[in-house]
């Protein structure tokens, strides 16, 4: 058995020179606040190998050493402390959710602007602790830049997971909910840990779920849970579907504007607040690959997202409204439409209009999580509506966590993406803050869960670093894929020489996947359906509007003024810089242009050599990658050795595929051979 279940939390015994008091001032009673103590009382004693036994007090005799636990304002009224610990710089610096740590002499405080802050400050001083980060004179002020840090489940009341790749669904099975309540909550604990507040458990996609979860037997068990997340400061969400007046309530429509499905709306919130009073509100997918929505009607994505949100209006609820609205069932002969616009097209006109409730959910790129795919260039562009940015930690598009993939790695790419949208700093990361009338402020994030019922919680064990990856990031954008790793790695393995090695692996898998699958944001050479592996030409001549339109002279689409006229979608700065291949970032250049093969990259090699090069570089990165893992063979557990390694035996096979299958595609089309003579399969 791998014994990987507490991830990055487990806690390894380690040194300090920094002692820890055995008096603790407590003075809370929220329930989350009582979590925090408890999660600082089990994990100090793992730490210090059970030696380690509390004495907790409501207050007492601020000359003794004592370590004082609690919020900002209640551990001012009970200790007097303000003169000690507190300067009015760092009150200042305090901002919701956030939190301070601080060791003078014998005394320490771990404080929370809010009860969330005093759990999230108890996670970050167990975690310093571990690293050895913590000394004397230490101090930390940190506050989390993303109000929303969201988590979207996929997982369906039979059990399965939709792009589901570490095994069965935490929550359901057999049409009911089914699940271990120590197990969700080591989950929870995992999602705070890393600072994560919102979470849906059921899937946007299949409108059975949506249906039965607002019904008064689902809710009964749905509370539950909620109580559970609830001790985690993680609120629930529920996914729901557009069409539910008619399709459980038996009305005759679900027309936004007509009174009798508002009026089913607010019945039916009564009753789902009523078993979970604090939950944070509906996500929604309307109109979108077969799901009912307001287009139905001829009603606006306005006009569906206002009804539901003055539905849960009265309660605090919000509406979570995915973006992810396109035509799919385009025409493969028709060059006219192009379905990277869609989010643009629809959206971009309703800026404004949406209630003060209602939350956008826009994925990263126009596209659908692929490898590589241009930021969406409705970020920077909406001032006047609220919406958060959607990733994708399931490795739907980059290898299933069969395939390594570290997906910080294109993260911190985007988050450093530069709209010029006219204000002065207009950086992804520069934009993430609360929502102000009139600027282009991202509220955060949400993102697709990696997580099953894998005993390792992810399939891949080193896939845990992309949901911890996500929790840090969206924590704090700016820090880096590299600092991210290294925490990581020094969490979850106890050994230094394995955990530099890992940090070698993890951080060029992305480069390597990125090499050997579909080349310079070409997108969608997947096979149908499971997305897993090449299959050059499997959506080709689909609906789905997801095309590359290689012949024997060049492979691309111009998306260009031009051709489709997406560029003119961004920044005109941005639409510059994109419309001309010499200044297109190469990664990109084929997501918005089309091209002949013999066209000129800055190597000076052309552009079918280059794709040529990066397949095979790309499987002997992975050969290198999976060689550094053999080299851990006799310094790491035997259980994770063994299944990382069966893992990259897979993924092997899969790079090799992609590399022969790409090249060969090619040269097929071309009949122009590789320049340095290596086996390209006729």
């Amino acid at each position: 058995m791998i014994k990987v279940n507490k991830c990055w939390l487990s806690m390894n015994a380690c040194y300090s020179d920094v002692d820890i008091p055995k008096l603790i001032y407590f003075n809370e009673k929220s329930l989350v606040a009582k979590q925090a103590l408890n999660e600082f009382c089990v994990g100090i004693k793992k730490l210090l190998s059970n030696e380690y036994c509390s004495k907790i007090q409501k207050k007492g005799d601020l000359n003794k050493d004592f370590l004082l636990l609690g919020t900002i304002d209640n551990i001012i009224k009970s200790n007097s402390i303000k003169n000690i610990f507190f300067k009015k710089t760092d009150m200042n610096l305090l901002k919701k959710d956030g939190f301070i740590i601080k060791i003078s002499g014998k005394k320490i405080l771990i404080a929370g602007q809010n009860d969330n802050g005093l759990l999230y400050g108890v996670f970050r001083f167990l975690s310093l602790f571990e690293h050895g980060q913590i000394k004397n004179n230490f101090k930390l002020i940190d506050c989390p830049v993303s109000p929303l840090r969201m988590i979207n489940h996929w997982d369906n009341l039979d059990g399965t997971i939709e792009r589901g790749y570490a095994g069965r669904s935490l929550f359901f099975n057999n049409g009911y909910f089914s699940y271990d309540q120590k197990r969700i909550e080591d989950y929870a604990r995992l999602l705070a840990s890393v600072g994560i507040n919102r979470i849906s458990l059921n899937n946007v996609n299949v409108r059975q779920n949506a249906k039965l979860l607002i019904t008064e037997k689902y809710l009964k068990e749905y509370a539950k849970l909620a109580a559970i997340f609830r001790k985690f400061a993680i609120k629930l969400l529920l996914s729901i579907n557009f069409g539910a007046p008619f399709s459980l309530g038996g009305l005759a429509t679900a027309d936004p504007l007509d009174p009798a499905v508002l009026k089913w709306w607010k019945d039916r919130a009564a009753i789902i607040y009523k078993y979970i009073p604090d939950l944070a509100g509906f996500i929604v997918k309307a109109d979108s690959e077969g799901e009912p929505g307001p287009f139905q009607y001829n009603r606006t994505h306005a006009d569906g997202a206002n009804m539901l949100a003055d539905a849960v209006k009265p309660f605090g609820g919000e509406i979570i409204w995915r973006c992810f609205v396109y035509n799919c069932k385009q025409d493969w002969r028709d060059h006219s439409f192009d379905r990277a616009c869609a989010a643009y097209n629809h959206f971009k006109p309703l800026d404004g209009k949406f209630n003060d409730n209602v939350i956008l959910q826009i994925k990263f790129g126009p596209y659908d999580f692929q490898v590589r795919e241009p930021v969406s260039p409705l970020f920077g562009v909406l001032k006047n509506t609220r919406h958060v940015m959607e990733l994708q930690i399931t490795q739907e598009y980059t290898g299933h966590q069969i395939d390594l993939c570290f997906l910080p790695s294109v993260w911190e790419d985007i988050l450093n993406f530069d709209t010029f949208n006219g204000e002065e700093k207009s950086r992804i990361k520069n934009l993430i803050k609360p929502y102000k009338q009139g600027y282009s402020n991202i509220e955060g994030f949400a993102a697709v869960a990696n997580t099953g019922l894998d005993n390792n919680w992810t399939g891949h064990t080193l896939a845990q670093a992309n949901l911890y990856g996500y929790g840090r990031m969206v924590w704090n954008p700016y820090l880096s894929a590299e600092e991210i790793v290294k925490e990581w790695s020094a969490l979850t393995f106890d050994r230094q020489e394995a955990v530099q090695k890992i940090e070698k692996i993890l951080l060029r898998s992305y480069s390597a996947y990125e090499k050997y699958t579909s080349p310079f944001g070409v997108c969608f050479m997947v096979t149908p359906n499971t997305h897993y592996g090449p299959n050059i030409e499997g959506y080709e001549f689909s609906k789905w509007g997801t095309y590359h339109r290689s012949d024997a002279n060049a492979i691309g689409i111009d998306r260009t003024q031009t051709g489709t006229g997406y560029t003119q979608q961004y920044s005109q700065k941005n639409a510059v810089i994109f419309a001309d291949p010499s200044s297109c970032p190469e990664n990109l250049i084929l997501f918005f242009h089309r091209l002949r093969y013999d066209y000129k990259m800055k190597n000076g090699q052309t552009l079918l050599q280059n794709i040529y090069d990066t397949h095979f570089e790309g499987y002997e990165e992975v050969q290198k990658m999976a060689d550094e893992w053999k080299s851990l063979k006799d310094i790491i557990d035997t259980g994770i050795y063994e299944s990382v390694l069966s893992r990259f035996e897979r993924q092997l096979e899969n790079a090799r595929e992609w590399r022969d299958q790409i090249n060969t595609y090619f040269f097929r089309k071309t009949g122009i051979a590789d320049e340095k003579g290596r086996k390209i399969y006729e």
